[in-house]
């Protein structure tokens, strides 16, 4: 489909949510959502006649704890999670990691700075608390994923490394969306920060769409943004019309 014969029907607007909507804080529970944005998303959703969606590598209940009530469409865990018009559609038989996960905690315990965060189907290895340990968190994650075998892989963020089932992706979760109403015909928009958004970027340029990365890095995108407050910015102006965006250098 052509950008131009996208554009006669609308927008598609994803968006991701740690760097992009909100800042990155050191640990992921202490992240803090600006008063207004729970309002400007509601109110974006409006004018996109429900075709805007949220896609994160939180889980949807960690997800709703931030932003209780919004109740917008949103895929979780990289898209393993996901609700559409209201209605739960996850995919099905993912293994509960609760024992390995642990393992992992008391390996890398001697790194009070380390945060192992549970997903329960996966598990994310955060050190941005502790550099120094870089190394050895990320080398405990891999050996981790070795053992799990090839129904998981690995995925590297910034001072972060998630082990995920081999199902997960924004990509998949983007292209799931667009098959359905209301995102079917129309043009998307994929708004992300992070190494794991390219997955993003990749599925919107199927439609003709607009990737825009968020902040400094190497990117698919062709725009950029540069950081949450010029996202909620931009996305303020959009509850109008959209914006234009200047090409990424």
């Amino acid at each position: 489909m052509s950008a131009a014969s996208a554009g006669e029907t609308g927008w598609a607007l994803f968006l991701d949510f740690d760097g992009t909507l909100v800042d990155i804080a050191e640990r992921p529970e202490a992240v803090v959502v600006e008063p207004g944005l729970p309002e400007l998303l509601r109110a974006l959703h409006a004018r996109l006649g429900g075709a805007l969606a949220l896609v994160t590598g939180r889980t949807l209940a960690d997800l709703d704890g931030f932003l209780p009530g919004l109740g917008i469409d949103a895929c979780g865990l990289h898209g393993l999670e996901r609700r559409i018009g209201g209605e739960r559609r996850d995919m099905p038989g993912l293994a509960d990691l609760g024992p390995e996960i642990a393992a992992l905690r008391a390996r890398l315990a001697a790194y009070p700075g380390v945060v192992v965060e549970s997903k329960r189907v996966g598990v994310a290895v955060h050190w941005r608390m502790a550099p120094e340990a870089a190394a050895e968190a990320a080398e405990a994650a891999a050996d981790l994923a070795r053992r799990l075998g090839p129904g998981y892989h690995v995925q590297d963020g910034k001072a972060v490394r998630e082990i995920v089932p081999a199902g997960a992706g924004k990509g998949g979760a983007v292209r799931a969306l667009m098959a359905q109403a209301p995102y079917r015909g129309r043009r998307p928009a994929f708004v992300g920060d992070d190494k794991t958004d390219e997955h993003g970027f990749v599925a919107v340029a199927e439609w003709g769409g607009l990737a825009v990365k968020v902040g400094p890095g190497e990117s698919a995108a062709r725009h950029r943004l540069a950081g949450p407050g010029a996202v909620r910015a931009w996305l303020e102006a959009w509850t109008e019309q959209p914006p234009p965006l200047a090409p990424s250098t």
